[in-house]
């Protein structure tokens, strides 16, 4: 399979997993991911290890998200994904490394912030994201 057809089915299993997140369909996640996959999320220290424990974890979820994919950038197994994460209350700005294996995830690695104010004493050197570019 050339690159470019093997970037764009990973990243249709990455869009797929963002539809089912915000249809809160999350059976389907079955289909997306490796039965043996991880989840590393660093920030809290956490791996989930096992499609077991990742349908408990998914289902026992106060409240899922509100995915709002940014970009996707692929090349060959390797998919990152930026996204706005809105939980009805929180939201986050989401780094998401996945590694897929035979067209499923292997691996996923996510990165979660808050947005915060910039400080003052930068702004003669930078342009706000929400600025025209120029």
């Amino acid at each position: 399979m050339d690159g470019a057809r093997r970037n764009a089915q990973n990243e249709a299993v990455i869009e797929r997993l963002i539809a089912c997140i915000n249809d809160r369909d999350i059976d389907v996640m079955d289909e997306l991911f490796a039965e043996d996959s991880v989840m590393d999320w660093p920030q809290s220290g956490e791996r989930v290890i096992g499609g077991d424990a990742r349908r408990a974890i998914y289902r026992a979820f106060p409240q899922l998200p509100t995915i709002t994919p940014r970009r996707l950038l692929s090349s060959g197994d390797l998919v990152v994904a930026e996204a706005t994460l809105d939980y009805g209350g929180p939201v986050y700005k989401t780094v998401f490394v996945f590694e897929l294996r035979d067209g499923r995830i292997a691996r996923e690695t996510a990165y979660w912030s808050e947005p915060f104010d910039p400080p003052a004493w930068r702004s003669q050197w930078v342009q706000l994201a929400s600025d025209p570019p120029g």
